[in-house]
């Protein structure tokens, strides 16, 4: 017999107040389920960087920097772009075993010592 929470979305496991270390145990349980869990970290980097350049043309589509004035139109592809983003940016992390958090962490102490003009 199926338990209630059997059924749920593993999408309802997240939410915006969800912490880094969440959303990279989410991510590494989609990668898994999707069968992308044989990547490389060399494969994950590469597809990361791809989708930044797809960022960076919805933000100039976006923009209006060079483009057909015939066929621009307002990009509302930049949430889910930078979703993708993101989403490669965990699943990079999960390969190499890195907590985003404490990686983000340390930097900040870093970076409260410097200098900035």
């Amino acid at each position: 017999m199926k338990n209630a929470l059997d059924s749920r979305s593993p999408l309802e496991s997240i939410n915006e107040r969800s912490s880094v270390a969440v959303l990279q145990h989410y991510i590494h349980d989609m990668v898994v389920r999707r069968g992308f869990d044989k990547e490389t970290p060399r494969d994950a980097l590469l597809l990361f960087v791809e989708e930044v350049g797809e960022l960076a043309k919805a933000m100039r589509k976006y923009l209006g920097l060079k483009t057909d004035q015939d066929k621009q139109e307002r990009y509302t592809k930049l949430e889910s772009e930078l979703a993708d983003v993101f989403i490669y940016l965990l699943d990079l992390a999960n390969l190499l075993e890195i907590s985003l958090f404490h990686a983000l962490h340390e930097k900040e102490q870093k970076n409260e010592k410097r200098s900035w003009s």
